[in-house]
């Protein structure tokens, strides 16, 4: 050992790492001076540049949504996978890290055995006996080309990208909780208007009916009134069950039963609003917090470090160990006629380097197509930013525009049913006017409801949620 060890270190220093040391490539669409700006569809005063808060949900100001999201993030079965997932990768960068140290094991083995004399060339048949074998041994693999470093790089990248897809999945399902929440309050919403429309109808035929007692109405109209009331309440049932299904997805995403959803929701016929400008930031911010960005950079890292794995094994692989036991009968095991021990090395090399030639071709290509995939993903987290935030505000402008709309048609039906009491007018002219005030309650009230939902999927988009370390 004392021999070794000076070969040891002299080989130490003269060890190197081969393959590429890492680093984001110049080229990459990240470093893009457009990639780094302002949203080029953050124009409208609904948005601001301020930084995306953590807990993005809270700007509802709901305490019932909070309380839903913390319940999710606590028992959401895709979550756990996440979770589970994260534990299994940092177990394996262990596993990887841990063959760049000095190994050992030890083995003992007793066995009652019949010896053959004639493999010691004595013609004799020798007696049984109890015999012994144990040993230790320790070994040190010299990574003198970096194929342990290396591969350990590569298996720590892995983790950390396994960790972003943690934080991906955990911004995922805080989306989808605000957003079947939203759906849920949202029909029930559009459901109390509806049911305001069904009551308004209601009351106008109950006053078509007695103006046709009285033979200032004909009979045509009360059937027309009947005919618009049950049209105003075949929106009803879809628009129940477009709640129900929500409560069901919420439910679920909190990691409970369909059955087990939450029933204080069912009364909810307010939508959950922000009151002040979405802050979104800017494409700098966005690169830097989304966690898919994350994850691709971090495979591409991967990718790189197992270029050095490819071209290390091109290499030999040299490794220095040594053992001490004692073989021999049981009760003899501590003579030192049984002792026994070796020092030494094993140097190892694959030929034909042929093949490990085309690994490194085949690590480096993989690297290339981890590039392409990581600049794929930044331009599809631009892209989906811009697109969410200009389909944002082109419906804030199209809300503007029906609630505008709504008023006017409010105003014109109220007219018309002065006029049509007042005997000044036909009925037909206000069940016209009172048609066109009911498709714009429901598309105002849709409009909102998408609004809502708008607000989400930019959030999502944004990739906010928690703070980056």
């Amino acid at each position: 050992m004392k021999r070794l060890l000076p070969l040891a270190a002299a080989l130490g220093l003269t060890a190197c790492t081969l393959g590429p040391d890492y680093h984001l490539p110049e080229e990459a669409a990240v470093n893009a001076p457009h990639a780094q700006g302002s949203f080029t569809a953050a124009t409208s005063e609904a948005v601001s540049n301020s930084a995306v808060p953590d807990g993005w949900w809270k700007l509802y100001d709901d305490p019932r949504l909070n309380a839903l999201e913390q319940e999710a993030l606590a028992a959401n079965t895709d979550l756990r996978v996440a979770a589970a997932n994260l534990a299994r990768a940092s177990a394996a960068f262990r596993e990887v890290d841990g063959r760049r140290e000095v190994v050992g094991d030890a083995s003992f083995a007793a066995v009652r055995s019949q010896l053959s004399g004639e493999s010691y060339l004595v013609p004799e048949q020798l007696p049984s006996a109890w015999l012994g074998d144990g040993a230790v041994n320790i070994g040190y693999q010299l990574d003198l080309f970096g194929r342990l470093k290396r591969a350990s790089e590569a298996a720590q990248a892995d983790a950390e990208a396994v960790a972003a897809a943690q934080d991906l999945a955990r911004i995922t399902i805080a989306a989808e909780v605000t957003r079947a929440y939203v759906d849920a309050c949202s029909a029930g919403y559009e459901l109390a208007v509806a049911q305001r429309q069904v009551e308004l109808q209601q009351r106008s035929n109950d006053v078509t009916s007695r103006l046709t007692d009285a033979g200032r109405s004909s009979k045509i109209d009360v059937t027309r009134g009947e005919a618009q009331l049950e049209q105003v309440k075949s929106a009803l049932p879809g628009l129940r069950g477009r709640r129900q299904v929500a409560l069901y997805r919420l439910a679920v995403l909190t990691g409970k039963p369909p059955a087990d959803y939450p029933k204080d929701l069912d009364g909810c016929t307010e939508l959950p609003r922000i009151h002040r400008p979405i802050p979104v930031g800017d494409g700098a911010a966005l690169l830097k917090r989304r966690p898919d960005i994350r994850q691709a950079e971090r495979g591409l890292a991967a990718a790189t470090a197992r270029i050095g794995v490819a071209t290390a094994a091109l290499y030999p692989d040299i490794s220095l160990g040594g053992s001490v036991g004692a073989i021999g009968n049981i009760t003899d095991l501590g003579m030192p006629a049984a002792q026994t021990w070796s020092i030494g090395s094993l140097i190892s090399w694959t030929f034909p380097l042929e093949s490990e030639q085309a690994r490194v071709e085949e690590a480096d290509a993989a690297a290339k197509a981890a590039l392409a995939h990581f600049d794929g993903v930044v331009l599809n987290a631009l892209r989906e930013t811009e697109s969410s935030l200009t389909v944002y505000q082109r419906d804030l402008e199209r809300n503007a525009i029906l609630r505008a709309a709504r008023d006017k048609a409010a105003e014109a039906s109220a007219e018309a049913d002065a006029l049509y009491k007042g005997g000044r007018t036909p009925y037909l002219t206000g069940l016209l006017a009172q048609q066109t005030l009911t498709s714009s309650e429901q598309a105002l009230a849709a409009s909102d409801s998408q609004i809502s939902l708008d607000q989400v999927t930019l959030f999502l988009a944004l990739g906010g949620g928690w703070p980056q370390e």
